[in-house]
C-alpha cells in the first residue's frame, strides 16, 4: 500500500516546501560522495548523538547544540530519504498554503527541533546518531490532520500487477499513524529491539508539536477548507484525472 497524493490541491506554488526538499536532496547527494569512514564522522558531527549532550553538557556552549537542527536534513539511505521526501511532498504543500512561505518554514523548523528534543529526552544515554526529516514532517502531518479534516489520501495497491486505487480519510489515516507510532515508541522503551532503528519518539514529539502550534502559524487571510470545498468540481477533477 503506497500513498500517492491527497485530494486537495494547493492554491499557490509551495516554494518553501520545494526548497526544503531541494536542500535535503543536496545534502543527501553530498552524503553519497563520502566514504564509510567520512559518512560515520559526518553523522556524528551533524547528527543528534544524545549521550554527548548528557555526559558533556557542562562543557558545551549554546553554539554546540546545532545537531538538534542539522540532524533533520540528514538521511541514512535511499529508502529513508525517498520515504521522507515523498511524505513531505504530499502533506507540506497544503500546510504551506494555509500558513504562507515564511511561517511554514518557521513552523517546520520548530517541529523538527521539538522532535529532536523529544528523542533526546527518551534516549539520553544513546550513542547512536539520530537523523532524518521525519520528526519535522510529523509536525506537518499533525497540522494537516486538523487543517484538512475532510481531505482523503489516495493509495495505490498492486494486485497481481493490476494497480488498484482507493482513498482513506486523511484524519483517520493520520490518527492511526500517530497511534501506531505511540504504541511502537512505548514498546521501544521496554525493549530496545522493538525500536528497529526508528526514532518513534521523534515522530511523536514532532506530531504533538505540530498539533499544538499550527494555529499560531495559520494565515487568517485564507479561509479554512471545508467539506464543500473538498467536494467541489475542481477537487473532484484533481482527484480522478490521473487514474481513469
Amino acid at each position: 500500500m503506497f500513498p500517492l497524493q491527497d485530494t486537495i490541491p494547493s492554491r499557490r506554488i509551495p516554494f518553501m516546501n520545494i526548497s526544503i526538499i531541494i536542500l535535503n536532496t543536496l545534502v543527501f547527494l553530498y552524503e553519497l560522495k563520502l566514504s564509510p569512514y567520512e559518512i560515520e564522522l559526518f553523522f556524528r558531527v551533524f547528527g543528534l548523538v544524545p549521550e554527548k549532550f548528557t555526559y558533556y553538557k557542562d562543557l558545551l556552549s549554546w553554539g554546540d547544540y546545532y545537531p538538534f537542527l542539522t540532524n533533520m536534513f540528514l538521511h541514512g539511505g535511499w529508502a529513508h530519504f525517498i520515504g521522507n521526501m515523498w511524505t513531505l511532498w504530499i502533506f507540506g504543500d497544503n500546510v504551506e498554503d494555509r500558513m504562507g512561505h515564511g511561517r511554514y518554514l518557521l513552523f517546520y523548523v520548530l517541529c523538527g527541533v521539538a522532535a529532536s528534543y523529544t528523542h533526546y529526552l527518551v534516549n539520553m544515554y544513546s550513542p547512536v546518531p539520530a537523523l532524518g526529516a521525519s520528526g519535522a514532517i510529523s509536525g506537518v502531518m499533525g497540522a494537516y490532520m486538523f487543517l484538512f479534516p475532510h481531505s482523503r489520501i489516495v493509495f495505490l495497491v498492486p494486485l497481481f500487477f493490476i494497480p488498484y486505487f482507493f482513498e482513506i480519510p486523511a484524519f483517520v489515516y493520520l490518527l492511526f499513524w500517530f497511534l501506531g507510532q505511540l504504541a511502537s515508541g512505548t514498546l521501544s522503551i521496554f525493549a530496545d529491539s522493538m525500536g528497529g532503528g526508528i526514532a518513534f519518539w521523534a515522530h511523536i514529539g514532532g506530531f504533538v508539536a505540530g498539533v499544538a502550534l499550527y494555529r499560531l502559524f495559520v494565515n487568517s487571510r485564507f479561509h479554512r477548507y471545508c467539506r464543500e470545498c473538498d467536494d467541489s468540481p475542481e477537487a473532484y477533477y484533481y482527484r480522478y484525472r490521473n487514474y481513469y
